[in-house]
């Protein structure tokens, strides 16, 4: 999926138990479908020589299996309401990364890359006076999901950002949360007393987009 996010810092304390989730494998097992097992398991369970989990691989295979079958471009285009053929000033982009809330699990993999189960992609819909957002999240260990829309005019966009932040995460280690310092890079859209965040997977891999979309905004505020 080209997802991923650096570790950057030390431990610096452990806790038992977060709001919204527990870290007790029993528990977090219970009412979840064999697939949601197996991924409960990823993040959970330390690996022996009895204990084999799914791979970073095999994980990231369940979350495009998932992905593919939300079909987010057209619900971007159901939500927003329009026509993809209003919105084709440019291409439309799509920005996806691992999410980052009180409800995930976050892990390292064994590259040393993190993932969590929530997923964000966000959708920017151009047409020739708006850009349109759409922008949702979902986790892979139950059907919640969360949807946002945005409407911004072009004159009234100050700017296009992308950014690395570091902010403090608990990361599963040996199936217990370790509080650690992480990188991760978003994406902003900046507007008068506002600014739009969304999670970025790879700033570097979104040069291109980013760069078409500054010449877009550059072109309409001409």
């Amino acid at each position: 999926m080209g997802l991923g996010s650096a570790l950057v810092g030390a431990a610096v304390s452990k806790a038992a138990e977060s709001i919204g989730k527990s870290y007790d494998l029993k528990s977090a097992l219970k009412g979840k479908t064999p697939e949601q097992q197996s991924i409960v398991k990823y993040f959970l369970q330390p690996e022996g020589c009895m204990k084999k989990n799914i791979s970073d691989t095999e994980y990231e295979q369940l979350v495009n299996t998932k992905y593919s079958s939300l079909n987010l471009k057209q619900k971007a285009l159901d939500k927003t309401g329009v026509d993809e053929s209003q919105v084709n000033e440019i291409p439309p982009v799509e920005f996806r990364g691992w999410n980052y809330n009180k409800n995930a699990y976050v892990k390292a993999g064994k590259d040393n890359r993190l993932r969590t189960t929530s997923i964000q992609s966000t959708w920017l819909l151009f047409s020739d006076k708006q850009i349109y957002i759409y922008q949702y999240t979902f986790d892979m260990l139950d059907e919640k999901k969360k949807e946002r829309t945005e409407e911004y005019f072009y004159k009234d966009v100050t700017n296009f950002s992308s950014s690395s932040q570091t902010d403090t995460e608990e990361v599963i280690e040996k199936g217990q949360p370790v509080k650690k310092e992480i990188d991760h890079d978003v994406f902003s859209i900046v507007v008068p007393g506002d600014k739009f965040t969304c999670d970025l997977s790879d700033v570097d891999e979104a040069a291109d987009r980013i760069q078409a979309m500054k010449a877009k905004l550059r072109e309409k505020k001409s």
